[in-house]
């Protein structure tokens, strides 16, 4: 069934499409339906130095401050660092920039993010092609960055009309995959992925002045083994034993959808043929390496080297005389070929083809036409004009060299070229988005899996060994009726009766089409699942997953923190258990070897620094939402003792079980190492109806308070919860309080008032 691009973005960010978050919401920073405004304000000297000739390569970050306003939302952050980026553009008069919030403030994210591109995009006269394609990876189910237009603004004064692309980074790929512990590779050119020898470090190489394969994670680490053997695996395997080895290793399907954009949008900067402009991720969860597509500028038309992109072989679209085994091995292999066309095909019928693209591309035009008329860097670099801009969308502007054909006209004839040659075959059944939940001994399992084919799917099995017993292969079904969603919709589901004791589950799953091909995922090998059972009374109390200025570890750190609390009655040795930000991984961080005493709580730092302390986790918590959790070692099957999944976090607003140890988890003033009390729940998130105005907060020694009650007496208490300050009133609706006595520091003021009323607020003491 056809669908339009433009229903796609209206509806798709309120759809889950997998376990994994491959597509998150844009949130309000990347929201497209506007034209944000971002401003810079930022010392005069500092901005010359910035845009000096002779600086181009210069990385240094300068401090300003940043304003974001979109119409809904205006947000102001302090002190971030601010500096050119990208390649050529540097040299280019409408430049690219980084904005950083944690290079002045470490650990500082505003909105789950650290960083911002504001690409000039100044060799495109639409300013437009690299949002179409991030659009596409998209739309393909290939997990890329967000992005959208924006104005910059430099100290009030309009610049001009950018692109806003999300940063590749931790941040990145934990909320894509689950998890940030995996090496994460920058690979830029001449990274080709050719084999090179078994040693690790020889992919450390730096022919263009820096590596080639740039680890973005665990630099201190500096571990290419696992890089190396994918590349070793992706050159050597013979071609029949392929499919089995690569996809261990590789995350075959994703990327086979990405070839597909890449050929349809023309990005020749790419890794097929210019052996640039990517990022590998290894997925610790799954052992595979994401690819993740970087750089989508040189697009659509933009060209450098005369070539007709838009007509050019689909099947032989590398660089000639130079080999690309991410591209040529893959075609290589029957089933990969076959599927790689299915894709195309798909993609041409419902998305890449003039009915469904011109639309989407006329509202971008629209959209951001009012922007171009005023940007003055515009013109600088090609001699580009308003009415240029309004004709690069439709044909060529001969005089520019890089825009040798218009953009919907490059849409137009690469779709009828690919139609043309595509090579339809058969293919297998498509078998993805294998999931099951993680059961105790007590509890049902259940396993789902997508799957798709060009003809009908005949039959869907769950294949498993219980125990190291026969196996056995039983129906899955898409009926809705075994917790496989909406019937009919290409989930299947099956559901495994509880084992009643720790076992460990083999499986695969199996599908054929009515042409008698037939699939199985994993290709070759099992999936495992580990049920297990644990009664440690141990619980996550509380959590905080942005602490900015609430409490500082020994090092003077404001990072993430997590509570534990034992309700034994006796000591528990902790070497024995985990800590995970990942119910897939629960063996993440190993808690050290100490017991917690019958009532006590402990206090961990997710800063992902263990050479801090044995306190220190190797994972952070993610302030946009993520999972934390105990688990049991490997003689339980690593059963979970207590989880929580939560959603994003407010700063300096903790989440703790209230009742403490026992409830939900809900927002609360802060309590670190001591009881939730539930007073401290009523905060100012909506909770609190009494209007109380307390000025100023921060504050240096006195603090006025006014209410709409009258009040009867103030409290200040610590971090620990030690009464540090109080003082009874006479029934006034305002009073001040003079904290000469206290220190710097978070502290929570408790007002009590008429009629048994009570709140609780933060203050911070700053002199």
């Amino acid at each position: 069934m056809k669908k339009s691009l433009l229903l796609f973005f209206i509806i798709f960010y309120s759809l889950k499409i997998f376990a994994q978050n491959l597509f998150p919401d844009p949130g309000e920073v990347f929201r497209d339906d506007v034209v944000p405004k971002i401003n810079i304000f930022i010392n005069q000297d500092s901005l010359n130095a910035i845009v000096a000739p002779g600086n181009e390569e210069s990385n240094h970050h300068y401090l300003a401050d940043f304003v974001f306003d979109n119409g809904h939302i205006i947000d102001t952050v302090k002190n971030i660092g601010f500096r050119l980026r990208g390649n050529t553009s540097r040299y280019a008069a409408k430049k690219s920039f980084k904005i950083s919030f944690n290079t002045y403030e470490p650990g500082r994210k505003w909105h789950g993010l650290e960083k911002l591109n504001i690409n000039g995009e100044h060799n495109d006269p639409t300013v437009s092609r690299s949002k179409v394609c991030w659009d596409l990876m998209r739309e393909m189910r290939v997990p890329a960055s967000r992005s959208n237009h924006v104005e910059l603004f430099f100290n009030n004064q309009y610049i001009g009309l950018f692109i806003n692309v999300e940063h590749i980074d931790e941040e990145f790929v934990q909320l894509r995959f689950g998890n940030n512990d995996g090496n994460l590779f920058k690979c830029l050119w001449p990274a080709d992925l050719n084999y090179k020898g078994d040693d690790p470090d020889l992919y450390k190489e730096t022919p263009a002045g820096r590596r080639t394969y740039e680890l973005k994670t665990n630099e201190t680490a500096d571990d290419y083994s696992d890089l190396a053997h994918f590349i070793d695996v992706l050159n050597n395997t013979p071609i029949n034993d392929l499919p089995c080895e690569l996809e261990k290793v590789f995350n075959v399907d994703t990327y086979l959808k990405a070839i597909v954009i890449d050929i349809l949008t023309g990005n020749w900067d790419g890794p097929i043929f210019n052996k640039n402009n990517f990022y590998l991720y290894h997925n610790i969860e799954t052992g595979q390496f994401e690819y993740i597509p970087f750089d989508l500028d040189n697009t659509l038309g933009i060209d450098w080297f005369g070539e007709n992109w838009n007509t050019r072989d689909i099947y032989e679209w590398d660089r000639q005389n130079e080999f690309r085994p991410i591209y040529e091995r893959l075609l290589e292999v029957p089933e990969y070929r076959n599927r790689y066309s299915f894709y195309m095909k798909r993609f041409l019928d419902e998305i890449y083809n003039t009915d469904y693209l011109f639309p989407y591309v006329e509202q971008i035009q629209n959209s951001i036409a009012p922007s171009i008329e005023n940007d003055f860097l515009y013109p600088l670099d090609y001699g580009f004009n308003i009415d240029q801009f309004y004709d690069a969308f439709e044909m060529a502007l001969p005089q520019h060299h890089q825009t040798p054909i218009g953009l919907k006209e490059f849409i137009e004839d690469r779709a009828n070229s690919a139609d043309q040659q595509l090579e339809l075959n058969d293919i297998s059944p498509i078998i993805s988005r294998i999931e099951n939940n993680l059961p105790t001994v007590l509890q049902d399992i259940s396993i789902t899996a997508k799957v798709e084919d060009d003809e009908n799917v005949s039959a869907v099995s769950f294949c498993y060994i219980i125990n190291g017993q026969p196996q056995i292969c039983d129906p899955m079904h898409d009926d809705g009726q075994h917790a496989d969603g909406a019937p009919n919709d290409g989930i299947y589901g099956f559901i495994l009766n509880a084992t009643g004791s720790t076992s460990t589950i083999e499986y695969f799953v199996r599908a054929s089409d009515n042409n008698g091909n037939i699939a199985q995922q994993p290709f070759c090998g099992f999936n495992e699942i580990l049920v297990g059972s644990s009664d440690v009374p141990l619980v996550v109390n509380e959590f905080m997953a942005s602490n900015d200025n609430t409490i500082a570890d020994s090092a003077g750190e404001y990072d993430d923190w997590l509570e534990i609390y034992s309700l034994s009655d006796v000591p528990i040795y902790l070497g024995n258990y985990f800590l995970s930000d990942n119910e897939n991984i629960p063996n993440k961080w190993s808690m050290p070897d100490i017991s917690i005493q019958p009532g006590e709580y402990l206090i961990f730092w997710a800063d992902g620094d263990e050479a801090q302390g044995d306190m220190h986790t190797s994972f952070k918590l993610s302030a946009g939402g993520e999972f934390i959790g105990i688990f049991a070692g490997a003689a339980d099957n690593f059963a979970m003792i207590d989880g929580h999944h939560f959603d994003q976090q407010t700063t300096d607003v903790s989440s703790a079980r209230i009742p403490n140890g026992t409830g939900p988890f809900q927002p609360n003033v802060p309590t670190p190492g001591t009881f939730n009390d539930p007073v401290n729940s009523v905060f100012e998130n909506g909770l609190n109806e009494i209007e109380i105005k307390i000025s100023p907060n921060p504050f240096s020694d006195n603090l006025n308070i006014v209410a709409e009650h009258r009040i009867e007496k103030v409290e200040i208490f610590d971090l620990s919860g030690k009464l540090v300050f109080e003082k009874n009133t006479t029934n006034q609706t305002a009073t001040q309080l003079n904290t000469a006595a206290l220190h710097n520091g978070t502290y929570f003021l408790k007002i009590k008032m008429a009629d048994e009323l009570e709140a609780t607020r933060k203050i911070i003491l700053q002199r």
